[in-house]
């Protein structure tokens, strides 16, 4: 629980107070409560952030909206263990943990850790990430229950659940009531949420399903199958009307990139009732790879001044998992803010990186981190001096042929290895054509940022690095 990880009297002091503030909503008061998290936060990121969120609440920016909706539409339940486990567990209180093994292991565990207990569904989605893993595969409940465990020890209190479709599993909601301290983001298609589910989210407060959606009816049910549209709305309804957090995770392609970007679809989603939007970049990996469903690099370009555009006006959390390089610093895989465990056990850089050198059933996860493949990768870290191009798949692929070489890291299921094969000309070319994109515009748009002089700072000092080595 939060109690175990305060350790002073005055950090207790402003847990209380952001308890106190946080029922009460005002702008005076949001703006109060992200200055007392500012102050409780031990890890420069956040600290940053919640001093960014402070500015945002005082301009008036529609996330005042967003935390209105937090504290007045979810159930008690559900915003009490949001703000318990995700803000103080996860993002304040476990930062003086993994501050602590920094002084141990010598760097800072990962903010959080994505787990697929299973690769089963009941779905077969065209170009699944996830679509070539054995199906057969599972993790046991006591493997997983023993892996929060160990995040916990490191100070991780947000775990992210996939798969596969991880509400196949019947003793998913018992590790959300094991473990009442972390918070769960579940990956999730959505149709296996009824009623009778959302009341029991309801109920445990701590797991916010993320739920996957194409567009509307006709580009879902395209990919997903006819009807999924309409159970995927039904159970986004379930959910708000329980007061239970969700959010919609979009795979953008070349076809519906467009389409999911365009404000009637973000509309759409605010008004059933999602507080959260992750954009995913599609990438050829899983079910039959295909490198005509990549966004061209116009189209990857149009869609970060879109989002950008979206953030002043909509009151919805969107995250850009390939265009938020600037605001995460870059890459976050490889144990530096993330790392994923399949559910053969294998302990994964990246959700998205299919090669492995350790297992969870033979390793722990500290050990795992110290692999010479995690730290080949953060050795690394940032690619380019450009933050806009932070990922060794697409943006820096001469990277993630290096480093699976360098460490004899083997794919994890039949077929990972196209990757940096058979799809490597492919990728070298996308990765030119989209630098001549990012570049002019991270010198014209960034350039004397933090962002920009951190890059600049990491890459010059692996420079000097490699003279002297």
């Amino acid at each position: 629980m939060a109690s175990n990880l305060i350790d002073s009297p005055w950090k207790m002091k402003l847990v209380r107070e952001i308890m106190k503030v946080l029922p009460r909503f005002s702008q005076a008061n949001l703006v109060r409560m992200a200055a007392l998290a500012e102050r409780l936060t031990a890890d420069a990121d956040l600290k940053r952030k919640a001093k960014g969120m402070k500015e945002f609440f005082a301009q008036g920016h529609p996330s005042i909206e967003l935390a209105r909706v937090i504290i007045n539409r979810l159930s008690s339940n559900c915003r009490d263990r949001l703000i318990q486990d995700f803000f103080l567990n996860a993002s304040l209180l476990g930062a003086y943990r993994r501050e602590e093994v920094l002084g141990e292991m010598g760097f800072e565990p990962p903010y959080v850790i994505v787990v697929s207990p299973t690769m089963k569904c009941n779905l077969r989605c065209e170009g699944c990430y996830a679509g070539e893993y054995e199906q057969k595969e599972e993790l046991s409940f006591k493997e997983v229950d023993d892996i929060m465990e160990q995040t916990k020890d490191l100070g991780i209190f947000f775990v992210t659940i996939s798969g596969g479709e991880p509400f196949v599993r019947k003793d998913l909601l018992d590790l959300f009531e094991k473990h009442r301290d972390i918070y769960f983001q579940i990956y999730t298609n959505g149709t296996l949420i009824d009623k009778r589910m959302a009341e029991n989210l309801a109920d445990l407060g701590n797991a916010a399903p993320v739920i996957s959606v194409e567009g509307f009816e006709e580009e879902t049910d395209k990919r997903r199958g006819k009807g999924t549209f309409k159970r995927v709305m039904a159970a986004m309804d379930h959910l708000r009307e329980n007061g239970v957090v969700f959010g919609g995770s979009l795979t953008e392609t070349r076809h519906n990139i467009d389409l999911i970007s365009n404000e009637r679809f973000v509309d759409m989603l605010v008004e059933k009732g999602a507080m959260i939007l992750w954009y995913f970049q599609y990438i050829p990996i899983g079910r039959e790879p295909r490198v005509d469903l990549m966004p061209t690099p116009e189209q990857r370009d149009m869609l970060r001044r879109r989002i950008e555009h979206l953030r002043t006006k909509k009151p919805i959390f969107i995250g850009d998992f390939w265009n938020d390089g600037p605001h995460v610093d870059g890459c976050i895989a490889g144990g530096r803010k993330y790392l994923h465990i399949n559910a053969k056990g294998d302990i994964e850089p990246c959700v998205f990186t299919h090669f492995a050198v350790d297992n969870i059933r033979k390793t722990t996860l500290k050990q795992s981190l110290s692999s010479n493949f995690f730290k080949a990768i953060r050795a690394r870290q940032p690619y380019r001096q450009n933050l806009l191009t932070p990922c060794m798949i697409i943006d820096a692929p001469e990277v993630l042929r290096e480093v699976v070489k360098k460490c004899k890291a083997h794919p994890t299921h039949p077929g990972a290895e196209t990757i940096i094969s058979t799809l490597a000309p492919h990728l070298d070319m996308y990765s030119r054509e989209y630098h001549k994109i990012a570049d002019k515009v991270w010198e014209e748009n960034w350039a004397g940022t933090r962002a920009y002089k951190y890059a600049l700072e990491k890459c010059q000092a692996k420079e000097v690095e490699e003279v002297v080595s």
